[in-house]
């Protein structure tokens, strides 16, 4: 897939990014962090480490852990990204793209923290905490 295009909901932040092909691609983060960040699940899409924000963008960021970093619009709070703190694994919001219905939602993280009042429609991939803690993590332990 190609660069595309993405912005945050005033317009102040823009950026592209290049959703990986054979990453973990789409996907909705049910972890406690996430829905206190974006109201709600947090779909994303793996972008590798590909995201360039335009000179200038008034990006803020939020460590919310010893390995993982939440991107945002300092003039909206737009929920852009989530990365690791290396910026090797970036995960864009869907929603900072034009057209966010083209990704296909395949997979479900922290399943195991998934409040029960809501479920995706669709079958996907799940991966429990330890799951992606043991993925991202280079010893498995947050």
């Amino acid at each position: 897939m190609a660069a595309l295009p993405g912005k945050c909901m005033c317009g102040a932040v823009t950026f592209t990014a290049t959703p990986t092909p054979g990453g973990l691609g789409a996907g909705a983060c049910h972890c406690g962090m996430c829905r206190k960040w974006s109201g709600g699940m947090y779909l994303s899409v793996d972008c590798g480490s590909s995201v360039v924000f335009d000179d200038g963008a008034p990006v803020g960021s939020y460590k919310g852990s010893e390995w993982g970093a939440r991107l945002f619009c300092k003039e909206c709070g737009s929920s852009l990204l989530w990365q690791t703190q290396d910026g090797q694994n970036q995960h864009v919001s869907i929603q900072a793209f034009e057209d966010p219905s083209q990704f296909e939602i395949g997979i479900q993280v922290f399943i195991d923290k998934k409040p029960e009042n809501y479920a995706l429609a669709n079958d996907t991939k799940t991966m429990t905490e330890a799951e992606v803690f043991a993925h991202y993590m280079p010893d498995g332990d947050p």
